[in-house]
């Protein structure tokens, strides 16, 4: 108990801009290695999938935040905000360098999106995070109200889920690494339940 109050302690004197900034840096250090031949033979597809997958492990441990303080105790609600941005910086950058450096045919882009179901997935997942990214700052609480605001951002559950299925169906055949991921997010989101109080006694 006394380390987590420490660990309480010390992340409410940790600024969360140089998280900001360390995170806004290493796509630009992805793209050095891909221009240097650091990211393999296909340095676009490699890039592309390194954002795509950093993007969902920051997604996932922003739906921890709130399970953590639960069962654990440990309180780092305030770097939420942080996390959510970041997760929609990488799934931006990650669509954006398949629109202009994948495909770059509009029309394919379309066809695509119309017949590749894990594209579709994807795309509706990213459409999801675009509110909550507009809306993750103090002025949208107060101008939506505390009620209406947290209902919006729990868009970011089914997001979380499309995310995970968009990698599933992604790669071919059962891969172990997606499946971990899909579960992960929906045994976070199971944690979030309010579940009766004896069962979480037992």
């Amino acid at each position: 108990m006394a380390l987590v109050d420490t660990l309480n302690a010390w992340h409410r004197k940790v600024p969360t801009w140089p998280f900001y900034v360390g995170f806004a840096l290493i796509p630009l250090w992805w793209l050095y290695l891909g221009l240097t031949g650091g990211l393999g033979i296909e340095p676009i597809k490699e890039l592309e999938h390194r954002l795509g997958e950093l993007g969902l492990q920051v997604l996932i441990a922003s739906l921890a935040v709130t399970p953590l303080r639960r069962f654990a105790g440990i309180n780092l609600i305030r770097f939420r905000r942080m996390l959510g941005l970041v997760t929609f910086y990488y799934i931006a950058l990650h669509l954006l360098v398949w629109l202009l450096l994948d495909v770059r045919i509009l029309s394919q882009i379309w066809a695509d999106i119309l017949k590749r179901p894990y594209i579709t997935v994807g795309m509706v997942g990213f459409v999801l995070l675009i509110p909550l990214a507009m809306t993750s700052n103090t002025w949208s609480i107060r101008r939506l109200g505390p009620m209406r605001w947290r209902r919006l951002h729990q868009l970011v559950y089914l997001a979380a889920v499309l995310g995970g299925l968009h990698f599933v169906l992604l790669v071919k055949g059962w891969q172990v690494e997606p499946l971990i991921y899909l579960g992960s997010i929906l045994g976070l989101l199971m944690l979030r339940l309010r579940l009766p109080r004896v069962f979480l006694r037992a």
